[in-house]
């Protein structure tokens, strides 16, 4: 053994080093499970609002943890610049937290995307990345 093996000081400092190394793997861990917040927190009275002013509407259902929703996010925050999509409003549903919700849109699955024209529901998928699919969707919201 080493006199540093021995030393108090020195087995304390490679303790503290430890557990610096570990809490910054768990940091780490943490923020790559993190996702951009797409549209508008859903809230009942707004999406009620949007579907009496006649809007088309993007509903997104996701999870931080869902590796599928992260795929979707880079597409679906891009929609709203896409000037055949103007007007679009996209709302966010937490599927961790907001289960009332859930049940009443139908919904069993995160990564779900729901798209409706006013009050009028004209299309779902889940688990969809393809960005060509994901704005054919959309596009139905505008077709009427």
């Amino acid at each position: 053994m080493t006199a540093a093996a021995l030393d108090p000081r020195a087995r304390l400092a490679a303790r503290i080093a430890l557990a610096a190394a570990m809490l910054l793997v768990a940091l780490v861990a943490t923020l790559s499970f993190a996702r951009a917040e797409v549209g508008t927190p859903f809230t009942p009275a707004a999406f009620e609002a949007a579907q009496k002013a006649g809007k088309p509407i993007l509903i997104d259902v996701n999870a931080p943890w869902c590796p599928v929703c992260r795929a979707q996010a880079p597409t679906l925050a891009a929609l709203p610049a896409v000037p055949a999509f103007k007007g679009l409003t996209v709302f966010s549903v937490d599927f961790d937290t907001q289960k009332d919700v859930l049940r009443s849109l139908g919904v069993q699955k995160q990564s779900t995307l729901i798209v409706f024209a006013g009050p009028k529901e004209t299309g779902r998928t889940v688990g969809d990345t393809d960005p060509e699919s994901i704005r054919k969707l959309v596009a139905t919201a505008f077709a009427g």
